[in-house]
């Protein structure tokens, strides 16, 4: 199921049962966390509710363009291996959906499809409680982790989109998110298209010695 697992990018409309969805939480709730704080928090959307959403949120991107207003900050700069891994892994999605190399307003288009929520049904935005800092962000971590195997067991797709959190004032003033939590991300999710090139290719997984230093 962990190998199995990989983000979608194109979505049927039918909806997922809500006693699916029910489970997906249940089953990620088990999470651990440090001194089982537990600070994790999750806006789902269903029915009417994600279009409206969908709608507010390519509004906002359409209104402000490339200015981002994140809860928590975004990474600064790739570099070396990171820089590598997140070119490869564009380019494979660019690759599949047919945009060429240089052109940017196809490259935009594709980029804009964050903000319609891939088409999916529903949405899950995460938040962390803000007090516990860099920690309790590690424990909601893990636990969006989980809930992402416990989607795949019940065979519904997922993405998580840090592009969501970086429209962060909308998506406080649509979910009432109060101020005591930081919009972390967003975890689009559904029945997975198939058919769509952009759920065609996998990303890369970098080799066991790069990441594990053994001592013994």
């Amino acid at each position: 199921m962990i190998r199995r697992r990989h983000s979608h990018r194109a979505f049927l409309p039918e909806p997922v049962p809500h006693a699916t969805i029910e489970r997906m939480f249940a089953l990620a709730r088990q999470s651990p966390s440090w001194c089982n704080t537990q600070p994790w928090h999750a806006y789902v959307t269903e029915g009417v509710a994600t279009d409206r959403f969908r709608a507010a949120l390519r509004a906002d991107a359409f209104a402000h363009g490339r200015e981002i207003a994140p809860d928590i900050a975004m990474p600064g700069e790739y570099r070396g291996a990171h820089l590598a891994r997140r070119r490869e892994s564009g380019w494979q999605l660019y690759e599949a959906v047919g945009v060429a190399r240089g052109d940017r307003e196809a490259s935009a288009r594709q980029s804009a499809k964050n903000f319609e929520l891939f088409g999916a049904p529903h949405v899950a935005v995460i938040t962390v409680d803000a007090a516990l800092g860099a920690y309790g962000v590690l424990d909601v971590g893990v636990f969006v982790g989980h809930l992402l195997l416990a989607a795949e067991s019940s065979g519904i797709a997922t993405i998580p989109q840090a592009a969501i959190a970086t429209r962060s004032p909308l998506v406080r003033e649509f979910f009432d998110v109060p101020e005591t939590e930081s919009v972390l991300l967003g975890i689009s999710f559904g029945w997975s298209d198939e058919k769509h090139p952009a759920n065609s290719y996998r990303t890369s997984r970098t080799a066991m010695d790069s990441i594990v230093r053994w001592h013994s």
